[in-house]
């Protein structure tokens, strides 16, 4: 299925992890409110609350979060940190956390690429290698065309349309993104799956010997408060690996 793998696929990890994304998600929301906490003019913090709506996440817990972002409430300052590296087999990396204390952040970040046979890098060592892009998958349905689908998306400012076996995948520029996620649903469509995405330009198939420490890798990552996002050029859908 390649990166994205099948959207029940999805669905049941995100399930099993939803009290992490709830965690993952109220920070998100912190950090986009505080270019105002209007959803209306902030396509950011609209995203943000989409997704956070899409797992559950009761609206007192948004509103909470918004108010932590625009200063309303007291509440921790989040700072952006990114790390380079390589997973098993050479996989290239790239992982985007958001953090109040950056040593711990950093310390178990290493630790865990190191006790699962990766290392951390130098910025810039894979990031050459990935493009920054919006990336907004729908379910398919029955009566849904492909070229009505295609139109609405690049009408909407999108840059392409990759047809998978049960889902559309929108790709856009990061600065229009929000406008063209938010034309998608307005026009009704299942979106399951809405990111702002590192995309390889390469993707790197390793051994079967390897996929196992990957997906001990990715599931610590993951697991982690800190850490909102896991980019790889790994080919294969790990979610789909048995431990």
């Amino acid at each position: 299925m390649g990166r994205h793998g099948t959207i029940a696929g999805r669905k049941a990890a995100q399930d099993s992890k939803r009290a992490a994304l709830f965690t993952k998600y109220a920070k998100a929301i912190t950090v986009a409110a505080k270019d105002g906490g209007d959803p209306d003019y902030n396509a950011g913090l609209r995203v943000a609350i989409e997704k956070a709506k899409g797992i559950g996440m009761p609206n007192d817990n948004i509103t909470r979060a918004i108010k932590k972002g625009t200063g309303e409430l007291g509440g921790a300052t989040y700072e952006e940190l990114t790390f380079e590296g390589y997973g098993a087999g050479g996989v290239a990396m790239i992982v985007e956390c958001l953090t109040d204390n950056t040593n711990r952040t950093t310390a178990a970040v290493r630790s865990m690429f190191d006790k699962h046979g990766g290392n951390i890098g130098t910025p810039g060592c894979v990031s050459y290698m990935f493009s920054r892009q919006g990336v907004i998958i729908i379910e398919k349905e029955d009566d849904m065309d492909e070229d009505t689908v295609m139109e609405m998306a690049l009408e909407a400012g999108a840059d392409d349309m990759i047809v998978n076996e049960d889902n559309f995948e929108i790709r856009t520029d990061p600065s229009v993104y929000g406008e063209v996620d938010q034309a998608i649903r307005a026009a009704g469509y299942n979106v399951v799956e809405s990111e702002i995405e590192q995309i390889p330009s390469v993707e790197s198939t390793p051994e079967e010997k390897d996929l196992k420490k990957l997906k001990k890798l990715f599931d610590a990552l993951e697991d982690n408060d800190d850490v909102q996002n896991v980019h790889s050029n790994c080919s294969i859908d790990l979610e789909e690996i048995e431990l």
